[in-house]
């Protein structure tokens, strides 16, 4: 398969399931990706629609450890294959690739108030699933004017978290668990945490309860 244009290999990847979460050209040679690297492109869960497509999969039904990795190897993997190009993973490491960077480059990714990640799309729900790199210098769409934070009408994001585990002073991550082990903690358990819930762009993203329940139950087995 020759290197299409940025819609049609978007409409490609929507049809297994994701999407570009944004992209980058980066400079010859950069660090940590393949050389000859023209266009780098990160990908993420298409929604609504790819927790069903994912838990449909032999990686899912098959029993085995890491299901969502497994199944991102192989998709993407195959589709990297068609295309010349190399796929890269955030969860393959140590050493780690730096996805956070290489998000907050694409002009579709910030810092939020609550200093996770923000995407236009996909708000505080944001994943990467992987990434293309590939030889072509594929167009790429402007990114938007400026952070959805920029405009959003008192920020609930920062008052959302119950047990103030989460908020614009960082992360206490031994409070957000000691929370999960009561009672109060099991609305974040099986929705998601509230304050990736209060952001009104991860409203509209579509994203299901069931696949927030998961990646709960991996953070805090």
């Amino acid at each position: 398969m020759s290197t299409p244009d940025h819609d049609a290999l978007q409409a490609r990847l929507r049809a297994e399931g994701l999407d570009i979460f944004g992209g980058v050209h980066p400079a010859p040679d950069e660090p940590h990706l393949p050389r000859g690297t023209a266009t780098l492109l990160l990908l993420g869960p298409h929604e609504p629609g790819f927790w069903a497509r994912l838990t449909a999969s032999a990686e899912w039904q098959d029993g085995r450890p890491d299901p969502v990795d497994r199944w991102s190897r192989r998709v993407i993997g195959r589709i990297a294959c068609d295309l010349g190009a190399k796929a890269l993973f955030p969860f393959a490491g140590p050493p780690w690739l730096p996805f956070q960077s290489w998000a907050e480059r694409t002009g579709r990714a910030w810092p939020s108030p609550v200093r996770l990640l923000v995407h236009d799309i996909a708000g505080l729900m944001v994943s990467y699933r992987g990434a293309l790199a590939l030889k072509q210098r594929l167009a790429l769409p402007p990114p938007p004017a400026a952070a959805p934070c920029d405009t959003c009408a008192g920020k609930p994001c920062l008052a959302a978290c119950p047990p103030r585990a989460l908020t614009g002073a960082g992360y206490d991550v031994p409070a957000c668990h000691a929370f999960l082990d009561t009672a109060r903690g099991a609305g974040c358990l099986t929705l998601g945490c509230a304050v990736r819930r209060a952001c009104p762009v991860s409203a509209r993203y579509g994203r299901l309860p069931e696949q927030s329940a998961y990646h709960m139950r991996r953070f805090h087995p």
